[in-house]
């Protein structure tokens, strides 16, 4: 991934100290210091409940914060909120829009409640790259869910802000949309738009992001770049197939897990700081398998991610 990161300019993001406890004492959000690089596509992770639409709502100013500071595109969302809300596009996870107005009305009603003049609007080039001009004066209501959702996309673009924010975007969606989106999302980071994406689905956010932080119970448990995140996955499989049927799995010091999946075929798992997968075959080896193929598997952003929720949930 090569996006054009600005390390110039303030981030498109900056966030320090933000809290947010809401009437009842459930603390959503606990002291969250966080910069989102501009021109990044950058993955805000937790499971479900873990504050990432809470950090969103404060950004988008419609959720107060308790305490802390925040500013998008450098405005800061308390002292200067009408700049900052015309710095960032929303995408919401819900879909939001009358169903008896057209696409082109939904963006031009859009564009008229941020105060676009009907000679600066982009309405016809939002449906484009959408791919939604053939649908332009069809009502809403008989769009597909998968042109429903691309609406949501153009409808947060209508004041072409610097920060678009997907909300859980690809949630509920079949896999050839998903693709289609991530299309979407590169292309718009393509022409100098900061990305932000909240998922939970792993493979969305090492497929798509520069750079990612884990959020949970509120609290920021990791900020990285996704390869070093991905990295931090210790383990490493091998999958070696034999020769003759498994009577009995191989032993070795060095191995984590071994496990038979298949007639003729092993799992050992080993973590890559006590070993290398040339020892662990070496082992295996001296068990007098007959091995006739090896193939390795790394970790990916599922193993770290389970490792780091855990480890926070034993701390908290």
């Amino acid at each position: 991934m090569n996006h054009a990161l600005d390390t110039a300019h303030p981030p498109a993001i900056a966030v320090e100290g933000l809290s947010k406890t809401y009437a009842g004492g459930k603390v959503a959000l606990d002291a969250v210091t966080l910069d989102i690089p501009r021109g990044s596509i950058f993955g805000l992770l937790g499971p479900n409940g873990a504050g990432k639409s809470t950090l969103i709502n404060i950004l988008a100013g419609t959720v107060n914060k308790t305490s802390g500071s925040a500013s998008v595109w450098g405005f800061d969302i308390t002292r200067d909120p009408r700049n900052a809300k015309r710095s960032i596009g929303i995408v919401p996870q819900e879909i939001m829009f009358d169903p008896f107005f057209t696409p082109r009305e939904t963006l031009d009603n859009q564009a008229g409640f941020y105060g676009v003049a009907p000679g600066e609007r982009i309405t016809d080039e939002l449906l484009r790259a959408v791919r939604l001009e053939d649908k332009a004066d069809a009502y809403a209501r008989t769009l597909s869910g998968g042109m429903k959702r691309r609406l949501m996309v153009a409808k947060a673009m209508v004041h072409s802000p610097p920060i678009i924010v997907l909300d859980e975007p690809t949630a509920g969606v079949d896999i050839e949309l998903r693709q289609q989106l991530w299309d979407y999302v590169r292309s718009l980071n393509a022409e100098g738009v900061t990305v932000v994406l909240t998922t939970h689905y792993l493979e969305e956010a090492e497929e798509l992001c520069d750079r990612i932080a884990i959020i949970n119970h509120g609290k920021l448990i990791a900020d990285k770049p996704t390869r070093e995140l991905v990295a931090m996955g210790r383990e490493k499989t091998v999958v070696v197939t034999l020769g003759q049927d498994v009577d009995a799995l191989p032993q070795g010091s060095k191995f984590e897990k071994v496990e038979a999946i298949g007639e003729r075929q092993i799992a050992i798992t080993f973590d890559i700081d006590k070993a290398t997968a040339g020892e662990v075959i070496t082992a295996v080896q001296a068990g007098h398998y007959d091995i006739i193929d090896v193939t390795t598997r790394e970790a990916d952003l599922e193993d770290v991610f389970l490792k780091l929720t855990r480890e926070n949930n034993a701390a908290g």
